[in-house]
């Protein structure tokens, strides 16, 4: 059977050795340049691969293809691809075939890679094996291919779930549902509100669905779908006085200043997290142990240092604005915000208001800004225009007073100035580094 793997990063470097492993005629094509480690991975097990263009006869005789998740089905070789017929699935799919671990699946616009990380985290305090895969850990095709684990924790996105048709979460976990990808969607909201349900495809009854009671859409989802799993529901009213407080699957109460990670969203995340994570088995002992020493996810309100009186924090992660809104909430300081980027579809005006409460200055990030001075201009606060990180980090020292912070949470993803997220979050910081070792 000919399979063909489009992408050769982690997630499709996995699905072709794992390919390779289970007796398929396998190529790994990429139409980019391969990373020097995915090359000696492949290499290694004998997996064929190709960069730097696509053997397109090749591909589109094979009998399924296994595409990477920011691969859209508008290019042009996926497009024939679905005209013919031909199966087009993701590594998360592909890797499901091949084995029977309980799967602990994380979705949502906010709040994922957080969670994810948080239940990896109380699985691991609650000595239960397990492995961490999906948008972030290694690939889940490699590790069944090499290192098999009894369950997994995996974080999906929407374009991970637009692939996936017969795989099933034991566990499932919906955080949220806030306009992001827009532009993958053809700027219809319920496009991506049906692609985020379909994490609760295939689930039984006795499988587990977690999510927000509050959220604006996924209520009403559940009561068109009725799915046949336990429902659990988390809402704002599990941390009434100062406490969390959990009714099932388990009984388990802690106190939120007991809690590592601060802010009301944040909580929301340690409620989700710590429901999955008694619901695949950990003991309420290890899961109040886990929620008081997580140390966070990088990127995510993450401390950067302090300058001068001014607290920088690293928000690269909020790549919408919804995102932004809750790290916002959260400050504490006068604000220094930093937006921009590649806009996904973005609509700013939800978040005006907080942007004038909490915000002295914003400093313009990106290779056009011209959406963000029509959106946020008219508040009247200082702005600045900046294109680079160093442009941007001297605008900040420049606006910013002593007391404040500078927050670089930007609502937008990275790609008109930066190789991803990371990237940016990295030159944020590594620029405040340089700033505090001056001094």
């Amino acid at each position: 059977m000919k399979l063909a793997v489009l992408g050769a990063a982690e997630s499709g470097a996995g699905a072709g050795i794992l390919a390779r492993k289970m007796g398929y005629d396998v190529l790994v094509s990429d139409a980019g340049a391969i990373k020097p480690q995915y090359k000696e991975l492949l290499s290694a097990r004998g997996v064929r691969w190709e960069e730097g263009g696509h053997d397109e006869a090749w591909i589109l005789s094979a009998d399924e293809v296994v595409k990477s998740p920011g691969i859209p089905d508008t290019a042009p070789l996926v497009a024939r691809l679905r005209a013919k017929g031909t199966p087009v699935v993701s590594e998360i799919e592909f890797a499901g075939r091949y084995t029977d671990a309980r799967m602990v699946c994380i979705t949502g616009s906010n709040g994922k890679t957080t969670t994810t990380s948080l239940v990896y985290h109380l699985l691991q305090k609650a000595g239960i094996a397990c492995g961490l895969a999906g948008n972030i850990g290694r690939s889940l095709a490699l590790q069944v291919a090499e290192s098999p684990q009894p369950c997994y924790v995996i974080e999906l996105s929407s374009f991970q779930l637009d692939d996936m048709y017969r795989f099933r979460a034991d566990i499932a976990v919906l955080l949220n549902i806030t306009p992001d990808h827009l532009d993958r969607y053809d700027f219809e909201m319920r496009n991506y509100v049906a692609s985020k349900m379909r994490i609760l495809q295939n689930q039984r009854p006795d499988d587990t669905f977690i999510y927000w009671a509050e959220d604006e859409y996924i209520p009403a989802e559940l009561g068109l779908r009725r799915p046949q799993s336990r429902l659990l529901p988390f809402s704002d009213a599990d941390f009434a006085d100062g406490t969390l407080h959990i009714a099932a699957p388990v009984a388990f109460s802690v106190a939120t200043d007991r809690l590592s990670l601060r802010g009301r969203h944040n909580w929301r995340n340690c409620a989700a997290a710590a429901m999955a994570a008694l619901a695949a088995g950990a003991s309420t002992e290890a899961v109040a142990a886990g929620l008081a020493d997580f140390p966070g996810v990088e990127h995510r309100l993450e401390a950067a240092g302090e300058v001068d009186g001014v607290e920088y924090i690293n928000d690269s992660k909020a790549t919408n604005v919804d995102a932004c809104r809750v790290a916002l909430e959260a400050m504490t300081r006068p604000t220094v915000l930093i937006v921009g980027g590649l806009d996904k579809g973005n609509d700013y005006a939800t978040i005006a208001d907080l942007v004038r409460e909490k915000c002295r200055a914003l400093v313009y990030l990106g290779a056009d800004n011209t959406k963000l001075h029509a959106a946020f201009d008219p508040l009247g606060l200082p702005v600045a225009d900046t294109n680079s990180m160093a442009a941007c980090i001297e605008a900040c020292r420049r606006l910013s007073q002593p007391g404040d912070a500078v927050l670089l949470s930007p609502c937008c993803a990275s790609f008109d100035l930066f190789t991803g997220m990371a990237d940016r979050g990295r030159q944020f910081k590594n620029l405040v580094r340089q700033l505090i070792e001056k001094k």
